[in-house]
């Protein structure tokens, strides 16, 4: 029997991801502390799948979560730049001793293949455009190098012990149950919430800034082709789409779906953010046949809708 572990399975990824699994009839456990994850996302699954509330830095809960499983979809983080900048502390323990706690217990139990969530941040503000897995790192933030230990770990674990690991690096990844009511939020779903309340979005900076969004759809269709591709363990894959956008062009796209014309409100830039983000996705393409299904416009149209559905619950 395969059994999929996804940590971080009730957060935002995680749950797309254990939703899909389920869907294609595996068996799923899920292992969160739920600090982040909420249990309504997976609420629809509970009858499906095996949960367990535990937290990543708890070796003891990691061993048990890890026993009897073929491959781990490590999604379970702090997943952010700001609250890094406030807590480095509490990012490295959760970012790079759960980790290392997961490597360690996956590396004993003996299972197949380990799929690591990494970010796009690791590669800093260098200027050169699209950012390829061969540029040398230059994090910015305690979360970028969070990330970045992460994949050494990963990769040391490949070479040392012989445990598969293969490495995703997300561009700025959006869609459905991303939460919009942290102080930490991501841009898209704080600036649709706001826009959808007729209420001007916060930028920080000039809004010249760019990013690749990545809608979940392609994040979750990367982690189970890397699961199982052939001849990649101990490699990094970026997951995007291969275009920017800027913020700017962000929100005119949302007045424009929205039908609505708000302009933003500007403030002081953050620190740790970086000035412009883009993917060359070539190598996921061609090693482990990885496509954008979900385009920039086409997800924020489908995310605007899920938004406007639970704005009006």
């Amino acid at each position: 029997m395969t059994l999929y572990l996804v940590t971080g399975g009730a957060g935002f990824i995680g749950s797309h991801i254990a939703e899909e699994l389920v869907h294609r009839g595996e068996q799923v456990r899920v292992l969160d502390n739920f600090s982040t994850g909420r249990r309504e996302n997976l609420a629809p699954l509970l009858e499906h799948i095996e949960l367990i509330e535990g937290d990543l830095c708890h070796l003891p809960t990691v061993r048990c979560a890890v026993d009897g499983v073929t491959y781990v979809l490590h999604q379970g983080a702090i997943p952010s730049v700001p609250r890094s900048v406030a807590d480095p502390l509490a990012s490295n323990e959760a970012n790079v001793t759960g980790t290392l706690h997961l490597l360690v217990a996956a590396r004993d139990a003996e299972v197949k293949r380990m799929v690591y969530a990494s970010s796009s941040s690791v590669y800093g503000d260098s200027p050169a455009l699209p950012k390829q897995e061969d540029m040398i790192p230059a994090p910015k933030s305690p979360y970028a190098v969070s990330k970045l230990a992460g994949e050494y770990y990963c990769r040391t674990f490949s070479e040392a012990y012989g445990l598969e690991t293969v490495c995703l690096r997300y561009f700025n990844v959006f869609g459905p149950r991303q939460d919009p009511a942290s102080q930490y939020a991501a841009v898209i779903p704080k600036f649709i919430t706001a826009m959808l309340r007729g209420e001007p979005p916060t930028v920080y900076g000039d809004g010249h800034q760019s990013r690749d969004f990545t809608h979940v759809s392609n994040v979750v269709q990367a982690n189970l082709l890397a699961a199982t591709a052939p001849d990649v363990a101990g490699q990094v894959f970026n997951i995007a789409c291969g275009r920017h956008y800027t913020l700017l062009d962000l929100i005119a796209i949302l007045n424009n779906i929205l039908g609505i014309h708000v302009t933003p409100v500007h403030t002081d830039p953050r620190p740790g953010d970086v000035r412009h983000s883009l993917a060359d996705v070539t190598a996921a393409q061609k090693a482990l046949g990885y496509q954008v299904e979900v385009d920039f416009h086409e997800g924020l149209r489908r995310t605007v809708a899920w938004f406007r559905e639970e704005l009006n619950h």
